[in-house]
């Protein structure tokens, strides 16, 4: 996948997201968890480090490009556009402060771009500057960001879904408890850290959760 329009057809598949991070990993290193996301059949994930430095961030994006691609996964950097593109990443998630969006299409072109949005003035901006995809959330309370935003809990979805043209992902807090909650409120592209980085069998954790939003699509 190397075209824009491949990776935009790759990512429709898309059900369960995985993010990761090491620190909340219960030891287990990144490349451990990716083994067992892929073991457990998601198609995509995100490379999401917030304490490396950017050359060791380099150096694991490269390892991860290598497992991904083999594997057929899409590979999203979180943050770093600049590691994104050197390591051949399929694309790259921006949170509110990162790199402005339009800055960022014009350095990456066929790059897949997600934005981070807190609520619907935001989801609409990011949509009209040509996301590719955003994220609403925090759905629920969560403990991995590093400056806390308030959890918008699953009404923000039914909110903010109605008004988009581009696919969307939610994210905060989700785990095998509440996931359904999200699915109720239209969500078919989940992400998740803990519940995949902390589980026990991480492809277990994987298969479970693309099990539920999979049942629950075959009931819509």
């Amino acid at each position: 996948m190397n075209t824009r329009s491949e990776r935009l057809s790759a990512f429709a598949a898309v059900d369960l997201y995985p993010v990761t991070d090491s620190s909340q990993s219960l030891g287990r290193s990144d490349e451990e968890i990716l083994d067992g996301i892929i073991a457990g059949g998601a198609r995509i994930v995100q490379l999401r480090e917030k304490h490396l430095s950017k050359r060791d961030l380099f150096a694991l994006a490269r390892r991860f490009r290598e497992t991904t691609a083999a594997a057929g996964l899409l590979l999203i950097v979180n943050d770093h556009l600049d590691v994104a593109l050197a390591c051949g990443a399929d694309g790259v998630h921006l949170g509110q402060d990162d790199l402005p969006l339009a800055a960022a299409r014009q350095l990456a072109p066929e790059l897949i771009i997600g934005v981070s949005t807190h609520d619907l003035p935001q989801a609409l901006a990011a949509q009209q500057d040509g996301a590719d995809y955003i994220n609403i959330g925090p759905i629920f309370p969560t403990g991995t960001k590093q400056v806390p935003t308030p959890p918008r809990t699953p009404d923000a979805i039914r909110e903010v879904a109605p008004h988009l043209t581009i696919p969307f992902t939610v994210m905060g807090g989700i785990n095998r408890d509440n996931i359904g909650q999200v699915l109720e409120a239209g969500a078919r592209k989940v992400a998740v850290v803990t519940a995949v980085t902390t589980a026990p069998d991480v492809a277990a954790a994987v298969r479970e959760l693309r099990g539920l939003i999979l049942a629950h699509e075959s009931l819509g």
